[in-house]
């Protein structure tokens, strides 16, 4: 990877193509059908993921080395956690409206400072904390009305269950970010994604005798989209990096609540709720506040945002 900063427009170009794509990825997913199970999900997100990223990879010669690991084990662990978030998250994304979904998944970056502080040691000051706790009452805002309807039954309990899965998925991704900057001490980028792509895709396929569905050609060929969109965004994300500093790329990623809301209400016909739009405000608030303290403490995680993302 190139550390010189070159092009940082052509950088955010990369980010906000990276986010159009994790998009049509969600999109294709909740397009294929909800009742099909989180492990067969994760799979073929998984699977075909791997066919974009190797033919990149042997496209810029760098296949065979990314295949070299010092670190089997690392990346073991990685995938393991990796994988229980993505289902989890998977299972909200396919029981919540989309602009839920993905609002609750901004969750991640505020988990990310946390586990940071209390298992690599990082110096957290008074102002992230702040951030921290402020986008948590985000959450809870966006999160409460769904976790009331408990008390109901059928959908109502099912979107509940939504997004607790979102969340748990959002601390299960904190958990493997602490993983990856581990990792990059040792390890490529490229490596990294690799091994976890390969990884995700051995582990979802032993979820196959705990009840995999026989597709309808529509939701296989959704579900077949969804992992080559997952593995070209994860590319274009990979690719921002080469062109501008982390903290001038991140904010960009919330675009991806405008553009969700907007397929949502013209595919699903979802319209966002008063608490759900006042709760993301204040996520995102949250959120890019810590990434302009990041900044401006000089707090270099360059390695470790590229081999992941809220839309994991």
């Amino acid at each position: 990877m190139h550390s010189v900063l070159r092009n940082p427009m052509r950088g955010i170009m990369l980010k906000v193509s990276s986010v159009v794509v994790f998009l049509a990825m969600q999109t294709f997913i909740k397009l294929a059908g909800s009742d099909i199970p989180p492990g067969q999900v994760t799979f073929f997100r998984s699977f075909f993921a791997l066919f974009p990223i190797m033919a990149f990879l042997a496209y810029n010669r760098q296949l065979r080395p990314a295949f070299y690991t010092a670190n089997p084990i690392g990346h073991l662990k990685r995938g393991t956690i990796g994988i229980m978030s993505m289902a989890f998250g998977f299972y909200g994304l396919m029981h919540l409206p989309l602009p839920e979904a993905i609002a609750l998944g901004y969750a991640l970056p505020l988990v990310a400072v946390i586990f940071a502080a209390v298992f690599l040691g990082e110096t957290v000051r008074v102002y992230r904390w702040s951030a921290v706790l402020v986008g948590m009452v985000g959450v809870a805002i966006i999160s409460w009305p769904k976790l009331t309807l408990f008390r109901g039954g059928g959908m109502e309990a099912e979107q509940a269950i939504g997004a607790l899965s979102v969340l748990l998925s959002a601390v299960l991704g904190g958990m493997a970010m602490i993983q990856v900057r581990r990792l990059v001490e040792e390890e490529k980028t490229t490596t990294i994604v690799l091994y976890f792509s390969i990884t995700a895709s051995v582990f979802s396929l032993a979820s196959l005798p705990f009840g995999w569905l026989v597709l309808p050609w529509r939701s296989a060929i959704c579900l077949i989209a969804a992992g080559f969109c997952g593995g070209v965004a994860q590319i274009l994300l990979t690719e921002s990096y080469r062109h501008a500093d982390v903290s001038t790329i991140a904010p960009f990623e919330y675009t991806s609540i405008l553009l969700g809301g907007i397929v949502a209400y013209f595919l699903f016909g979802d319209v966002p709720s008063v608490t759900m739009l006042i709760g993301t405000v204040i996520v995102v608030a949250a959120g890019i506040f810590i990434i302009y303290r990041e900044r401006q403490l000089g707090i270099e995680q360059k390695e470790a945002r590229k081999a992941i993302t809220p839309q994991a």
